[in-house]
Formats: C-alpha cells, sequence, structure tokens
C-alpha cells in the first residue's frame, strides 16, 4: 500500500463542475495504472488544501467515485484505490485518414495488446489543428499515443504539437521525423521503397513501353512516391509520366501501357476503362495499385505494399516489451498478373 499523490488536473477556467474535475483525473490515473490497487488517496482535508477547494467540492467527488466502484473508505483510516482493470494499457492511435489499409493497422494493434490493452482510435484528416484538439483533450488519459503524422502543412506548424506529448509516451507510425529520433518510430522509406520493389520486379515493368503514375495533387500523398518512381524510369531509360487524375492518365492511353495508382477509385476507373475497351489487363493496359487490400486480392491486382498488419503488431511489441526502436517496416511487390 502507498500513498497515491499525482498531480491532478484541476483548471479554474474549465466549465466543468471542480469535482468532477477530480472524478475524471482520478479515474484516469487509476486506469492508466498510475493509482494501483490499494493505494491510498489524499484525505479530503489533504486534497482541499493542496487545490484550494471547498470540502463540501472534494466529499462529492469522493462520494461519486464510491458510487462508480473506484476507490473505497476504510473507517478511521481514509480512501483507497479500488481497481480491476490496473494491468490494462490505455493507447490512443491517431490516424491521417480511415480506410480498409489503416484498419489492418488498428486491428493488429488491438490484437498484439490482447487482454494487456484497450485502444481508442481518433482521426486527424491531415490536419495538424485538428491534431492539436486530439492531443490537447487527451493529454493525461493514455500510457501512450500511437500517431500517424501526415500533414498538408509544414513541419513547423505540427512539430510543436507533437512536442505536447511526452517522448516516452510517443510512438510514431509510417513517416520518420528527424527530430524525434529518440521517438520509437516504424516508417515507411517511401522513395527507396518503390524504387527497390520495381527494380526487384524489373521483368514486369519493361514489358511495358510506357509507365504513367497517377499522383493526386491534393497533397495527401508523401511526394517521396513521385521522387523514387522517377528516379528509378530515369535509371532505366524508361518512358515515364506522371498525371494528377486519372482522367488525364486515361485520355492519354496508348496501348502497352502501365499504369500505377495510388486511390482505389482511380484503380477502379482503371479497371472500367481497360472493360469498356476491351483492353487486357496485364498484357495491354497494366496496373499496378498501392497498399494491399483483401478487394485487391479478390480481383488479382498487383500491388506494391507495405505490410500494414506487420506495423500494428510491430507497435503493440513496443508498448508491451516497452521497447526503443527506429525501423523500416517491410514492403512488398505482390505480382497477381495485373502487371
Amino acid at each position: 500500500m502507498k500513498n497515491a499523490s499525482r498531480l491532478l488536473p484541476i483548471n479554474d477556467k474549465d466549465k466543468m463542475p471542480k469535482y468532477k474535475q477530480i472524478v475524471n483525473g482520478i479515474v484516469n490515473e487509476i486506469e492508466r495504472g498510475h493509482y494501483k490497487n490499494g493505494d491510498q488517496l489524499m484525505s479530503i482535508t489533504e486534497l482541499s488544501i493542496e487545490y484550494l477547494l471547498s470540502r463540501d467540492t472534494v466529499e462529492k467527488a469522493y462520494r461519486e467515485l464510491k458510487k462508480l466502484g473506484f476507490i473505497e473508505s476504510v473507517h478511521g483510516k481514509g480512501y483507497f484505490v479500488k481497481s480491476h482493470n490496473e494491468t490494462k494499457m490505455r493507447v490512443l492511435l491517431v490516424m491521417n485518414k480511415m480506410s480498409s489499409y489503416k484498419k489492418i493497422i488498428y486491428y493488429a494493434l488491438l490484437k498484439g495488446l490482447d487482454e494487456n490493452g484497450i485502444v481508442d482510435l481518433q482521426i486527424h484528416n491531415y490536419s495538424s489543428e485538428s491534431l492539436d484538439d486530439i492531443i490537447v483533450r487527451n493529454l493525461g488519459k493514455y500510457n501512450y499515443y500511437v500517431i500517424m503524422p501526415h500533414f498538408l502543412e509544414n513541419k513547423d506548424i505540427y512539430l510543436p504539437i507533437l512536442e505536447k506529448i511526452p517522448r516516452n509516451e510517443l510512438i510514431l507510425l509510417d513517416k520518420y521525423i528527424p527530430e524525434f529520433k529518440d521517438v520509437p518510430t516504424i516508417y515507411q522509406d517511401f522513395e527507396q521503397d518503390i524504387f527497390s520493389a520495381f527494380e526487384k520486379n524489373i521483368s514486369e515493368i519493361k514489358k511495358y513501353d510506357n509507365l504513367f503514375l497517377v499522383f493526386p495533387d491534393d497533397g495527401n500523398y508523401p511526394a517521396e512516391i513521385m521522387k523514387g518512381f522517377r528516379t528509378f524510369c530515369a535509371y532505366n531509360n524508361l518512358s515515364a509520366s506522371v498525371f494528377s487524375s486519372v482522367e488525364a492518365a486515361l485520355e492519354n492511353f496508348v496501348t502497352n501501357t502501365l499504369y500505377v495508382v495510388i486511390e482505389e477509385n482511380d484503380l477502379a476507373d482503371a479497371i472500367k476503362f481497360a472493360k469498356k475497351n476491351q483492353k487486357t489487363i496485364g498484357q495491354e493496359l497494366g496496373i499496378i495499385s498501392f497498399n494491399e487490400t483483401t478487394l485487391k486480392e479478390v480481383l488479382d491486382i498487383t500491388v506494391i505494399t507495405t505490410d500494414f498488419e506487420a506495423m500494428g503488431k510491430r507497435a503493440a511489441e513496443i508498448i508491451l516489451e516497452k521497447k526503443h526502436v527506429l525501423e523500416k517496416n517491410p514492403f512488398y511487390f505482390i505480382n497477381r498478373g495485373s502487371a
């Protein structure tokens, strides 16, 4: 048994009643494992003096905590933590967007933690303002913050937001940030990944006279993808073009062209175009899609992809084993005959 005396987030400017702030603060500390079963809380008098609160406010908070089953009182001794979930890690996973392959990361992380953790998921939609709101609202509520930091803004805007998270509680996925090299990171090397994947399968690529990359200009995808594509084509003296829309790329179609598409809607349009114009996929018109999904497997679409399941599983290992790693996630070229 020990005294539980961590700082509670009592804020005079918060519209939430003070007693409720006490309740939420103590519940968060219990769920994060900072308060253990049997730990003694400050007495009503001690907590009142510490935070300049009335005894009535503290008494109301402790009554609420007793009613919720988080604490118990022992006559003549005080108030004690009564927790049945003290070993569970609380993890906040914040992604840039939701997609079928991002769900794979979420479920792999959930499965990897198993009964040892609880994972909450939020989406920042490439907005640093949204990320800031998510972080500020949830600071102190989780053991770990697993962030996928892809943003339209420059890093001078989003780095200070990430700095708000204690570095021993932060894990980065999908993108390496040099300023956070001391933070566990599982990343993709977008430029090198595409170059290496194509180079290892160059016989499939060289079947085509033209290579078209459909790279949306909305800023939602790393420019390193386009750079890796151009570098590979220049290195191998291949005819290459980059289009911002699949419509423009298809308008320039000539027989024996390989399309590299990122978005799933663009993949669907390319398949529909091939069927409408009676072009044999994998011969007259080639298709390579970014990021593996079950649907692409069913449709026999060749993909270049990172291993999303491995990324989520590795994040769980980092949390459970308290490891510090900086490693590149596996990347594959899966040939199903559409290229």
